[in-house]
């Protein structure tokens, strides 16, 4: 019967080990960037891993009176190709401090 009771507290120290790691690495991660580029370098744009943007850059030539859209569409696709980088290295970083375990979301 106390075997069970040391075995449950070896796993709490492991699961309390793990919300500690990932929480340390989650702030790690907030730190970091991913910049995406679109339209053969005409619009950059630089994301956190807190997923706000930290600058989005403009080349000259995208900026087409006649065209607004495109550069429209340009910044939208960056952005949307960054915040996607973002979230696939979250997961990544994650998976390798999980072992590949599928937790759900917001569990630690």
């Amino acid at each position: 019967m106390f075997g069970n009771m040391g075995n449950m507290a070896g796993m709490m120290k492991k699961v309390q080990k793990l919300q500690g790691d990932m929480a340390k690495l989650q702030e790690e991660l907030k730190a970091r960037t991913i910049e995406v580029s679109t339209g053969g370098g005409a619009v950059k744009v630089v994301v956190t891993g807190e997923k706000k943007i930290q600058s989005v850059k403009i080349a000259p030539s995208a900026v087409d009176p006649e065209d607004v859209e495109m550069l429209e569409d340009l910044v939208a696709a960056a952005v949307n190709e960054a915040m996607t980088k973002v979230d696939d290295m979250m997961a990544q970083e994650m998976g390798k401090l999980t072992g590949g375990l599928n937790l759900p979301p917001g569990m630690f």
